[in-house]
């Protein structure tokens, strides 16, 4: 899949089409920010293919499941999302799917991607600096595993 921008790739370790926002991916600290926190990084999700809440959930395990419903229910009400029943599911099945109005929002997200991952060590200098922490840079960002991640630009997906 390629965003829209079309200068980058998107593979998820599941092997759908879906990204997979792993917990020290910087998206959810830029500062530009569409349906709060984590609506970009749905919005991403939901590009490729609809999708029911718990392969959402899966593919932004930091989010609890309150917050994900919680911003799903307002992206719909302000129209980034569609919520729509699934035929032949369980009586509780839905899926989301991105609208007109959410698709148009893209471009905006990849350029706001492209831009926080060109200037992410400045912002991370900032906010440390604002935190009025010692001289020290900030800490290496680590993986819930405890290991570095190879690139912490690219910790999340493109």
């Amino acid at each position: 899949m390629t965003s829209p921008g079309g200068d980058f790739n998107v593979t998820s370790a599941r092997g759908d089409d879906l990204p997979a926002f792993p917990a020290e991916c910087p998206l959810s600290g830029y500062p530009i920010q569409i349906g709060g926190r984590w609506g970009a990084m749905i919005l991403l999700c939901l590009q490729a293919q609809p999708c029911r809440f718990g392969v959402l959930r899966r593919h932004l395990p930091p989010v609890s499941a309150k917050v994900l419903a919680e911003t799903l229910r307002s992206m719909e009400r302000d129209g980034f999302v569609h919520r729509r029943p699934v035929a032949g599911a369980p009586r509780r099945g839905v899926e989301y799917e991105l609208s007109e109005l959410g698709r148009s929002l893209l471009p905006v997200i990849d350029h706001a991607r492209r831009w926080g991952r060109a200037h992410l060590g400045e912002l991370a200098r900032h906010r440390h600096d604002d935190d009025g922490a010692s001289e020290e840079p900030p800490p290496t960002p680590r993986t819930p595993s405890g290991s570095t991640p190879k690139s912490f630009g690219k910790a999340c997906p493109n």
